[in-house]
């Protein structure tokens, strides 16, 4: 692997203080103006390394690592960096809310206005899924954070800071998580509409009739659409469950932009976090799925999922009740898009790029999104090797027509997936009379890289998943090529595309926090599959057993000539031999190429002994 993900989260952590730290006050913002979404991705450019990384581990002083509190040392010394973290998490988390103390989750200076024009402030305060999951993200490395610094704070305002965290953090997850589950949406349409005609072309691939697509679709999600009205309980999702049943009738799921309009509120069990969550808003969005917000979702779902969050117990009973609502949505979703970007017994509609979504609108983005959420099933469902790859040529594909591992010419249309990106119609968005809202979107590379080491994780075969590295360290030459340069525009962060395609005109003046956060993400995905068990060859396991036998034999042979143990030079040499040899034997399994070079060498030291023991026998 080219890219060293120790090396480059520390350089990213140096660069963010460095940005970011101002005459010992943070200052907030980046390209875009400061909303609930940028400043939580400012923050997670930190934490997330932090907190799920062992490595990176701030929240015990006495553990930090002297190289990370250097690079933090504008912050303070080792016992001032975890204070500073909590006073900053308990103000974003003050920050975002309403006059009340309740969350608010707006998408703010993200919003994107058609035509010129300026969002009214109606729109710049609705609420969207990309703060939703985002905040989810925060909350739960924030509370982490919290939950193992404790035992390590000694001042009296420390402690009061942690206590403010918490609850601050606890109320701002319990609120994400209701309004993700009143995002939810089941698109349900027959066939021969318009959004069938559009589901059965891109996935018939081997050109049988729409009717028996249908069947034989229905067929393979007969488990997930019995599960829909025993697991579909609370929240949005539910208005057009009934039409399911009929079997003419396809359907998808996922995640809106926002509160999807007409959503019921979600009954809160506890009513002192109904009163601190506040009044449930009024939903606007289109009752239909987001390719992006519904991977957006996902992700975020699976840090509420996680090893961690059960170790550490950051949910409360309350909490446990909707997180157990949110993971049947997550099970019913990615079983849904598995099967749909995989259905059929030849070329995947997955592999038919780009993907085309079922209102018309193609692009190779969707594609990668639906790649993204094929792996998601890959991955609980450990697919096969020869499923992996296929999926990773689908990568390699992508990065290709995306301009990342090939060349661009002028005017290229893929250019704009890097610039100015995909531009996404909020549905439902007009209120207060303002302009229609796009929501912008950069990621393709970063979330490529990302996308590309989870495959190579779950891949067997070593020679594939070297394949796969060798990709995301194409991915990553282009990634970093692109960090902004001035040291008044975010020196060392990102994004600069124009520094990789010079057709690009459009010179930026600060961070993206979006994307930074990104390619942070990614590279904490390169840093997993460095710390993945090394590959096990059966051929090579057999060859290093049969050195490591051979070795031993011989070894034993010496001792029965009259070798001893520890007794002078010869001795001392024997009992190298036998530790070396007891190391190649416990590496054989996991390690074989270790193991071969171990008995290779106490070979080579085994034939010095018998030679030199010859040689003394011959005088």
């Amino acid at each position: 692997m080219k890219v060293h993900p120790r090396q480059e989260l520390l350089s990213i952590w140096r660069a963010v203080v460095r940005n970011s730290w101002r005459n010992g006050k943070w200052k907030w913002g980046g390209r875009e103006k400061s909303n609930s979404i940028s400043d939580a991705e400012q923050l997670l450019c930190i934490l997330l390394p932090a907190t799920q990384l062992d490595e990176f581990r701030l929240e015990r002083p006495n553990e930090t690592d002297n190289e990370m509190a250097d690079i933090l040392k504008p912050l303070g010394g080792v016992l001032d960096i975890p204070p500073i973290l909590v006073k900053l998490l308990n103000e974003y988390f003050t920050t975002y809310r309403d006059t009340s103390g309740a969350p608010t989750f707006s998408g703010g200076s993200y919003f994107v206005a058609e035509s010129g024009e300026k969002p009214v402030p109606e729109q710049l305060s609705l609420p969207i899924v990309d703060s939703y999951a985002i905040s989810m993200v925060l909350s739960l490395a924030a509370l982490g954070f919290a939950r193992v610094y404790r035992s390590s704070a000694q001042r009296s305002e420390t402690l009061d800071d942690l206590d403010k965290l918490e609850q601050l953090a606890s109320t701002r997850l319990s609120a994400a998580m209701v309004g993700l589950l009143r995002s939810f949406s089941v698109n349900v349409f027959a066939y021969e509409s318009e959004d069938g005609e559009n589901l059965v072309k891109t996935l018939n691939q081997e050109g049988i009739a729409p009717i028996r697509l249908v069947e034989r679709l229905r067929r393979e999600l007969r488990e997930t659409l019995a599960s829909f009205n025993n697991t579909v309980l609370i929240g949005s999702g539910r208005r057009s469950l009934e039409e399911l049943t009929l079997p003419d009738r396809l359907f998808e799921c996922g995640w809106s932009w926002g509160v999807v309009e007409g959503a019921p509120d979600i009954e809160v069990d506890d009513q002192k976090l109904e009163a601190k969550i506040g009044e449930q808003p009024k939903g606007y969005a289109l009752d239909k799925p987001y390719l992006y917000f519904t991977v957006t979702a996902l992700d975020a779902i699976e840090d509420l999922l996680s090893e961690r969050t059960r170790t550490l117990s950051l949910l409360n009973e309350e909490q446990q009740r909707l997180a157990q609502a949110l993971q049947l949505r997550y099970d019913l979703t990615r079983t849904y898009w598995a099967t749909v970007a995989t259905f059929g017994a030849g070329r995947w509609p997955l592999e038919d790029m780009p993907w085309k979504t079922v209102d018309g609108v193609e692009s190779i983005y969707f594609t990668l999104l639906v790649t993204s959420l094929a792996v998601k099933g890959f991955t609980r469902e450990r697919g096969s090797d020869a499923e992996l790859v296929r999926v990773g040529a689908v990568l390699e594909d992508l990065a290709e027509r995306a301009l990342i591992t090939s060349r661009a010419v002028e005017g290229d249309p893929m250019l704009n997936l890097h610039d100015p990106g995909v531009m996404l119609l909020l549905e439902g968005a007009e209120v207060g009379g303002g302009p229609t809202l796009r929501w912008p979107i950069t990621e393709f590379a970063a979330l490529l890289m990302q996308r590309t080491h989870v495959i190579a994780q779950l891949l067997t075969d070593g020679e594939r998943r070297s394949d796969l590295i060798g990709l995301a360290d194409r991915v990553w030459s282009h990634i970093s090529a692109r960090r902004l340069r001035d040291e008044t525009t975010g020196r060392g962060l990102w994004d600069q595309p124009s520094l990789v395609f010079p057709s690009i005109k459009t010179l930026y003046e600060d961070t993206s926090w979006y994307y930074t956060e990104r390619v942070v993400l990614a590279l904490i995905a390169a840093a997993r599959t460095v710390q993945r068990p090394t590959l096990r060859s059966n051929m090579l396991h057999g060859y290093a057993l049969e050195l490591v036998i051979e070795a031993e034999h011989l070894l034993d042979k010496e001792l029965l000539a009259g070798a001893v143990e520890g007794r002078g030079p010869m001795g001392r040499s024997v009992q190298r031999i036998r530790a070396d040899l007891s190391r190649a034997r416990r590496y054989a399994g996991e390690r074989p190429a270790t193991s071969t070079a171990l008995a290779i060498e106490a070979l080579q030291k085994l034939d010095e002994l018998a030679a030199a023991r010859m040689n003394v026998a011959e005088g």
